[in-house]
């Protein structure tokens, strides 16, 4: 795990290459196996941001064991660096929220990551 979900009013040329594109560049920012990640990419017109329709996002990322405010800031940078140069995004045009939901929390192979993994 973990989970990338994006929504922006930018439609790429190539919607499953981008995704594609970002699996990658999130496994590497992340420091997570590119098997585990999931990516979603979603185009909405209508997303505002700060009063207007110029190019905007938000990110959901959830991710486990990976996520604090010195980690944080670091994949600020990074996210909205890609999101410039890929969606043509300023870094002032979008919003990333980081969210740990906790190993006991998340499903995988029909059970848990605390299971897998154990209690944090």
């Amino acid at each position: 795990m973990p989970t990338l979900n994006l929504i922006t009013n930018v439609k790429v040329p190539d919607a499953k290459a981008f995704a594609l594109e970002f699996s990658k560049f999130a496994a590497e920012t992340l420091g997570k196996p590119e098997k585990y990640i999931s990516v979603i990419y979603t185009h909405n017109e209508i997303v505002t941001f700060g009063g207007s329709l110029d190019p905007a996002f938000s990110l959901r990322i959830d991710s486990l064991d990976n996520i604090s405010e010195q980690e944080n800031e670091g994949y600020s940078k990074a996210f909205f660096k890609f999101f410039e140069q890929k969606l043509g995004t300023k870094n002032d045009r979008g919003y990333v929220t980081f969210i740990d939901p906790g190993r006991a929390n998340i499903a995988y192979e029909s059970t848990t990551f605390a299971t897998i993994f154990g209690p944090k």
